[in-house]
């Protein structure tokens, strides 16, 4: 199951007893801030769910699907996620 944004700031909202405009705000900031972060190479750790971080993916061979041609697929900058021990919980 996919959650949407929508669906995010409507249980955000109910959750908090605020209006899904407000919710609305204050995850685009949350979201914004996290992102900037990350942009400019700083680590966000978020204490009881995770940490962000920027990476990298190597280059590598693939193949592409619709032709069956090998291709080269270039090094790409990534953000990489990892749940806190507490995330499952």
């Amino acid at each position: 199951i996919i959650m949407k944004s929508e669906e995010l700031i409507s249980r955000v909202a109910e959750a908090l007893g605020k209006t899904k405009a407000e919710a609305k705000v204050t995850i685009r900031e949350v979201f914004g801030v996290v992102k900037t972060a990350v942009n400019s190479g700083e680590d966000v750790s978020i204490v009881d769910f995770g940490s962000f971080k920027k990476g990298t993916r190597a280059a590598r061979n693939g193949v592409n699907p619709a032709t069956g041609a090998k291709i080269q697929i270039e090094e790409k900058t990534v953000v990489k996620f990892k749940p806190s021990t507490k995330f499952f919980d």
